[in-house]
C-alpha cells in the first residue's frame, strides 16, 4: 500500500502509466487553470457558475446546501445533490473532457451542449470538487484538486476514479496497486480520510441513482471571506459584499436567481434544505401579450451548421467513394474466381461501400435542407408584460433553449429613463440555431446579431406600450390603481389590503405541483390574497375540481396575440427628413470652412500679424471661449519670459493671431472710446504712401509669434487621451509628446494596454485615420484606481507667473482669479475643511490646487440634503393634507347620512299627518317644506 511518502514525479508518471484510458484526454494544467480566472467569470457572475449545475431540465432534483468543515479554506463546502440518472464508471470519465456531451445533436433543446461546464464552474468558485455517483449496482468517485496538482508540481491534469460495487462495496478494478494510489490521493487531498468517510457520501444519494458534488478550498475576496454568503440567510445563498438596497434580487440572491433561472421550470430546486418556489415569467406579468417576430439577420449560427453539414457530407462521399473504389479492385483482382470465400468477401466489400454510399447520400441531404434553411426568416416570440408587484424591476429577459442568459436588458424607450414602458417585463426564449450563448453562458457569442435582436424587442416594446393604452389613460393613474402612491420609483406598492387585493385579481397565482411538477392556476379567492401555500402543493389541493388531479392536463396560457404596426412614412415626410438632413450638413460643413487648422509653419506665415487695441473689458463677439485657466497653467511648457507671452483664447490652433510683443503705450482709455469694431493697428498711421521695409523688430515678433504657436501646438496637444488602431484594434493611450514639421504634425502615444506582442508606444500622424480622440472620462465616473494613477503620473511642472508679461495678460489674470474666487465663494458648501474667509486671498496657484472636486462633491451632498428635507416636508404636507381630507369626507358621508335618515323621518312624519301625501324624491321633499314655510309666513 503506498503511503503519502511518495507523492513525487515518479507517481506522477505512474499515474501516466495506469491512466492509460484517459491520457488522452488530459490537457496542460496551465491552460485549465486559466479557464477558471477568465475576464468574463469575475465575482459578479458567480451565479452563472453556480447556475452550470441546473445544465438538464430532464433532472427532478437539485439540492445546492453548505456544510461547515472549519480546517478547509472558506469554513464550508458547496453541496449539490442531484437525484437524476446518474453515470456509470465509463460516462463518469466523460467529466474531464473539455467539450464532451452527448446533447450535442442539430435539433436538441437541451442546454449544456459544451461539455464545459462542471470544470469551469466549479474551478471558478473553489480550487478542489470531489463527485460522487450512483448508477447500475456502481458506485463511482471523481476527484479533481487543483491543490493536489499544485503541491505535487503536476503540469498535465491527473483525475482518480476509483469504482465500486453497490451492494458489497468491494472495488472494482483489475490493478489493485492503481486503485489504492488513487483512494490515498482522496484520502490525503480531500476532507474525507478514509473510506468509510467516503461511504458515507454515498449513503447521501437515497435513491438507487443520482450525483452528488462537492466544492470545497472555495475562493476567497480582499476580505479573506468566502464569495458566497451562507451565514447571514440560513434559507439562502447570498453574494457577500453585495448591499441588499439598489440591487437587482437575483444578482445577490441565489435563490431569487434560481427562480427565474428557466423559462419553464420542470424541476424541484432545494437551497438549504428549503425548496425554491420557481416562476414562469408569462404568468406574473399584467396584460401579457405576446408578439410574432421574424427575421433574416440571424444566420451566423445557421451558416456554421451549413460548412459542418458540407465538410460532414464531403467526408461522407470520400469514404465512399473509396469503399467502392476497392470493391471495384476487389472485383477485378477476383476475376472468374467464384469460390465461396471470394465470393463472401466480395459481398462485404460490395455491402460496406452501398452502406457508405447511402450515408453520403443522407449527409448530402441534410446539407443541402441546411442549406435551404439558410434563406429562411427565423421567427421568435415576444412575450411582454408590465410587474405590478414591483415596478422598478423591469426589462428584457433572455433565455437560450429554456435557460436564462440576460436580465434585466433595458431597449427600445427604457433606455430613454422616463416613464414610458417603466414596469414592463419582455421574455424571450432564443433556440440555438438562430443566437448561440458563449461558454459561460453569461453573453452571446454574436454581439452584432444580440444587438438587432434587442433593437427588434425595442420596437415591440413600443408598440406593447400603445396597445396597453396606459399612456392614454394615464401613467400616475395606473400606478395609483395598484398601490404606487409614492413619487420614487423604486418604492414598493402600498401594502393596504385594497391594493393586494387589487393586484391579486389581475394576476392568478400559478403554482407548480410538488408531484407532477405541471403548473395550475389557482381561481381568485378574497381570503387567499395573503395565503402562504405550503412547499409541497399538490394538485389534490386545487379549488378547481377540473384541475385537482395529477393525471388531469396541464391548461395552455392563451396569450392575446399583438401585432407590430410600423408607421409608413408618406413621400412628403421623407421629403421633408432629407431635406432637414442636407440643412443640418450644410450647416456643419460651413461651420468647419469658418475655422481653419494650423498644420505646419507655413500655415502660421499667413496669418495677419495685426495687434487689437481694443479694452480687455470690451465684449467681443466672434471671439472663441478660453480653456479653463487650471489647464492653461498644467500645460504651458516651460519656456523663456520673452516666449511665454498670452496665447489666443481658443481650444485649438485658428486662424486669430497671436499678439505680438508690446509696442509703444497708447492711452487705453481713449483708445477705448474712439474704438470701432474693426481692429486697430499697434502704431498711428504715417502719411507716407510707400511701405516701409521690415524692421529688425518686427522679423524678431514673427519669429516669436511663430515659436510660440509651435510650442502652443505641442502643449495643447500633449496629455491627449486618444485610440489608436494598432492590427485593426482600436487601443486607448496618451499624447505624451509631439513633434511639427513643415508638412505635418506626430504624436507619440503611450498605450494603457496592449498584447504582449504589440509596442508599448507608437508614433502616430494627428489627423490619419489611424488616431481618433477619445472623450475624457469626467471625475466622478473615474474609479479610485485610475484616479490615484492620474496623481501619481507626473507631468509638465505648473507655469510660474510671469511678471514680464504684458499688462493686459496680468489683467486677465486678475480678473480670472476673482472671478473664481466669487464663483467659489457663491456655491460654498457648508461645514467644508477650507474656511470660506480664506479663498479671498488665495493666489493664482492656491486656485489651481484648489480641491474642487471634493469641494462640489460636499456642494452636491449639501444639495440633495435639501433637496430630500423639500421633499420630506412635502410629503409631511401632502400627507397631512391627505388626512385631513379624508377625514372632511368621513363628516361629510356622515353628514348626508344623518340628512338622508332626517328627510326620511320628516316623510314619514308627514305621511302620518296627512296620508294621502306623496312624495318621493329629496327635491320634492325640500319644495313641500319651503311652501308649508312660505304659506305659515
Amino acid at each position: 500500500m503506498p503511503t503519502a511518502g511518495i507523492f513525487t514525479r515518479a507517481v506522477a508518471r505512474e499515474f501516466n502509466v495506469n491512466f492509460s484510458t484517459i491520457s488522452r484526454l488530459q490537457c496542460p494544467f496551465r491552460e485549465f487553470g486559466s479557464m477558471s480566472n477568465r475576464p468574463l467569470n469575475r465575482r459578479p457572475h458567480v451565479w452563472r457558475c453556480v447556475g452550470e449545475w441546473f445544465a438538464d431540465v430532464n433532472v427532478l432534483n437539485r439540492l445546492p446546501h453548505s456544510e461547515k468543515k472549519q480546517d478547509l479554506r472558506g469554513g464550508y463546502m458547496l453541496c449539490f445533490l442531484d437525484d437524476g440518472t446518474g453515470m456509470d464508471p465509463n460516462e463518469a470519465t466523460h467529466v474531464i473532457q473539455f467539450g464532451k456531451s452527448s446533447k450535442r445533436t442539430p435539433d436538441s433543446t437541451h442546454i449544456g451542449q459544451y461539455g464545459n461546464g462542471l470544470k469551469s464552474g466549479s474551478m471558478r468558485i473553489g480550487k478542489d470538487f470531489i463527485l460522487f455517483t450512483k448508477k447500475d449496482n456502481t458506485l463511482s468517485c471523481l476527484f479533481l484538486s487543483r491543490t493536489f496538482h499544485e503541491e505535487e508540481g503536476l503540469d498535465e491534469v491527473i483525475v482518480p476514479l476509483p469504482t465500486w460495487e453497490l451492494l458489497t462495496r468491494r472495488p472494482i478494478t483489475g490493478d489493485p496497486e492503481k486503485f489504492a494510489i488513487e483512494t490515498e490521493l482522496i484520502y490525503k487531498y480531500s476532507p474525507f480520510k478514509n473510506e468509510q468517510q467516503l461511504m458515507e457520501q454515498f449513503n447521501k444519494i437515497e435513491g438507487s441513482s443520482g450525483t452528488l458534488v462537492i466544492i470545497y478550498n472555495l475562493k476567497l475576496m480582499d476580505t479573506r471571506e468566502p464569495e458566497l454568503d451562507v451565514e447571514t440567510d440560513h434559507q439562502d445563498i447570498l453574494m457577500a459584499g453585495t448591499p441588499s438596497e439598489g440591487v437587482k434580487p437575483e444578482r445577490r440572491s441565489f435563490r431569487a436567481y434560481a427562480a427565474v433561472l428557466y423559462i419553464d421550470p420542470r424541476m424541484r430546486i432545494f437551497i438549504q434544505g428549503h425548496k425554491v418556489r420557481t416562476k414562469r415569467l408569462s404568468c406574473c406579468l399584467y396584460k401579457p401579450r405576446v408578439y410574432k417576430y421574424t427575421s433574416t439577420r440571424f444566420k451566423t449560427r445557421a451558416e456554421q451548421e451549413v460548412k459542418k453539414a458540407d465538410h460532414l457530407a464531403k467526408l461522407a462521399e470520400e469514404k465512399a467513394r473509396e469503399a467502392e473504389s476497392k470493391s471495384l479492385s476487389l472485383e477485378t483482382k477476383l476475376g472468374d474466381d467464384m469460390s465461396r470465400e471470394s465470393r463472401v468477401i466480395l459481398r462485404k466489400a460490395q455491402e460496406g461501400a452501398m452502406m457508405l454510399r447511402r450515408e453520403a447520400e443522407v449527409k448530402k441531404k441534410i446539407q443541402e435542407s441546411k442549406q435551404k434553411a439558410l434563406k429562411d426568416p427565423k421567427e421568435l416570440s415576444f412575450i411582454f408584460g408590465v410587474n405590478i408587484e414591483q415596478r422598478d424591476l423591469d426589462g428584457m429577459f433572455v433565455y437560450n433553449c429554456s435557460r436564462l442568459i440576460k436580465m434585466y436588458e433595458k431597449t427600445g424607450p427604457q433606455l430613454e429613463g422616463g416613464m414610458a414602458c417603466g414596469g414592463v417585463v419582455g421574455v424571450v426564449d432564443v433556440p440555438y440555431l438562430v443566437l448561440e450563448p458563449t461558454h459561460n453562458k453569461q453573453d452571446f457569442a454574436d454581439a452584432k446579431e444580440y444587438r438587432h435582436l434587442l433593437r427588434g424587442m425595442g420596437e415591440h416594446l413600443a408598440q406593447y406600450w400603445k396597445d396597453s393604452n396606459i399612456a392614454q389613460k394615464g401613467i400616475v393613474k395606473f400606478w395609483d390603481e395598484f398601490g404606487y402612491l409614492s413619487a420614487s420609483w423604486s418604492s414598493l406598492p402600498s401594502p393596504e389590503q385594497r391594493y393586494k387585493r387589487r393586484r391579486a385579481m389581475e394576476i392568478p397565482l400559478t403554482i407548480q405541483c410538488d408531484k407532477c411538477l405541471k403548473w395550475r392556476t389557482l381561481p381568485f379567492q378574497m381570503d387567499a390574497v395573503d395565503k402562504r401555500y405550503p412547499d409541497s402543493w399538490v394538485c389534490l389541493m386545487n379549488p378547481d375540481s377540473t384541475q385537482d388531479r395529477c393525471d388531469a392536463p396541464e391548461q395552455k396560457q392563451n396569450l392575446p396575440c399583438g401585432v407590430l404596426k410600423k408607421d409608413r412614412q408618406t413621400a412628403e415626410d421623407k421629403q421633408k427628413e432629407l431635406t432637414e438632413k442636407i440643412r443640418q450638413q450644410q450647416e456643419k460643413l460651413e461651420a468647419l470652412q469658418k475655422t481653419s487648422t494650423i498644420r505646419s509653419a507655413a500655415d502660421v506665415k499667413k496669418l495677419p500679424l495685426d495687434v487689437s487695441m481694443r479694452p480687455i473689458n470690451e465684449k467681443r463677439v466672434s471671439r472663441p471661449r478660453s480653456p479653463p485657466l487650471p489647464a492653461l497653467l498644467k500645460n504651458a511648457p516651460s519656456q523663456p519670459p520673452a516666449l511665454n507671452r498670452k496665447p489666443t483664447y481658443s481650444p485649438r490652433p485658428t486662424t486669430r493671431p497671436a499678439a505680438p510683443p508690446p509696442a509703444p503705450r497708447v492711452d487705453q482709455s481713449r483708445a477705448g472710446a474712439k474704438q470701432s469694431p474693426a481692429p486697430a493697428k499697434p502704431a498711428p498711421k504715417t502719411p507716407a504712401k510707400v511701405p516701409a521695409k521690415p524692421t529688425p523688430s518686427s522679423r524678431t515678433s514673427r519669429v516669436s509669434v511663430l515659436c510660440f504657436k509651435l510650442s502652443f501646438i505641442k502643449s495643447y496637444d500633449k496629455g491627449l487621451l486618444v485610440e489608436v488602431r494598432v492590427n485593426k484594434e482600436w487601443f486607448t493611450g496618451k499624447v505624451v509628446a509631439v513633434e511639427t514639421s513643415k508638412q505635418s504634425i506626430r504624436w507619440k502615444v503611450k498605450f494603457d494596454y496592449v498584447p504582449r506582442s504589440t509596442p508599448k508606444d507608437r508614433w502616430v500622424f494627428k489627423g490619419s485615420e489611424e488616431v481618433r480622440l477619445m472623450r475624457p472620462p469626467s471625475p466622478l465616473s473615474q474609479t479610485p484606481d485610475t484616479q490615484q494613477g492620474e496623481g501619481t503620473e507626473k507631468g509638465p511642472p505648473p507655469m510660474e507667473p510671469d511678471t514680464t508679461q504684458p499688462g493686459s495678460s496680468r489683467e486677465v489674470t486678475d480678473n480670472l482669479v476673482t472671478m473664481m474666487r466669487t464663483v467659489l465663494r457663491y456655491f460654498f458648501p457648508p461645514d467644508f475643511r477650507i474656511p470660506k474667509e480664506d479663498v479671498n486671498s488665495m493666489t493664482a496657484e492656491e486656485l489651481v490646487a484648489f480641491p474642487m472636486k471634493e469641494y462640489f462633491q460636499q456642494y452636491e451632498l449639501g444639495l440633495q440634503s435639501l433637496c430630500n428635507s423639500y421633499q420630506s416636508r412635502a410629503d409631511a404636507r401632502a400627507k397631512a393634507v391627505e388626512e385631513k381630507s379624508s377625514s372632511a369626507e368621513t363628516k361629510l358621508r356622515e353628514a348626508d347620512e344623518k340628512l338622508q335618515k332626517l328627510r326620511t323621518n320628516i316623510v314619514q312624519l308627514l305621511q302620518k299627518v296627512q296620508e294621502d301625501i306623496d312624495i318621493n324624491t329629496d327635491d320634492e321633499l325640500d319644495a313641500y317644506i319651503e311652501d308649508l314655510l312660505t304659506k305659515g309666513d
